[in-house]
């Protein structure tokens, strides 16, 4: 891609990996107030955290740790049998302020750019739309980012991400109770969407799930309209 800037953070593993082992693109947003704070923060060796690209609210591209290395943006995470996914992914951060301060939309030039990116990197690396994932999906007891604002749904239009396809009548089902058999039953959904649903953690992976798939409510209770969404994203397949 062009017209790509370049600043670069020393803050990644120095040993080179195949392009093969790129399987997922990982989504964050700074969860901070100044865009150049967040900038100094992923430079900074101190820190001991970067990303491959950021964008800022300009919508400018930042790359700041080479593709072929890993970044150190995901932290303790799991995703299906995957776990330390930085390993397998690249990063990209988003300038947003985040839950702690206003927790603004991001900007039409941000996702504009952010399509073209991600575009750019599924086809050079053949990336499923299935792994493109939010922090939250992976670590959801610690992260909320990208967080209930971000586009999902205008993502998966163009291949970035899955979405669901449901009529509306479906949000009548919001907030019926369901039996324990099925709410099994979206567990399992769960975890064969990727979810690493597990314990303690479970609460949580429900409401990374809803901030996802159905952030008008995130409140961590499994209701039909929860398991419609599930059912339904593992008939599409996941592709």
């Amino acid at each position: 891609m062009k017209n790509i800037k370049l600043i670069y953070s020393i803050n990644f593993d120095e040993i080179a990996r195949s392009p093969k082992e790129i399987t997922y693109i990982i989504f964050h947003y700074t969860g901070m107030a100044s865009e150049k704070k967040a900038i100094e923060r992923l430079t900074n060796k101190k820190t001991k955290v970067s990303s491959h690209y950021f964008i800022k609210k300009d919508g400018t591209i930042i790359n700041m740790v080479p593709e072929k290395f890993i970044a150190w943006h995901a932290g303790v995470s799991c995703w299906k049998s995957h776990k330390n996914l930085n390993n397998k992914s690249i990063g990209i951060e988003i300038q947003n302020s985040g839950h702690i301060n206003k927790y603004e939309s991001f900007s039409i030039k941000q996702i504009k750019s952010l399509l073209l990116l991600t575009k750019a990197l599924k086809k050079k690396y053949n990336i499923k739309s299935k792994n493109f994932l939010g922090h939250s999906d992976i670590s959801p007891n610690r992260k909320k980012d990208p967080g209930e604002k971000f586009p999902w749904k205008h993502l998966a239009k163009h291949k970035i991400g899955i979405w669901y396809d449901l009529p509306k009548k479906n949000r009548t089902f919001r907030n019926i109770v369901i039996s324990r058999k099925n709410k099994k039953l979206f567990l399992l959904y769960l975890k064969k969407i990727g979810y690493c649903a597990k314990n303690k953690y479970t609460n949580s992976a429900v409401r990374a799930f809803q901030r996802r798939f159905r952030s008008k409510i995130i409140n961590g209770k499994i209701d039909k309209e929860c398991l419609e969404i599930s059912k339904n994203l593992i008939k599409r397949g996941l592709n």
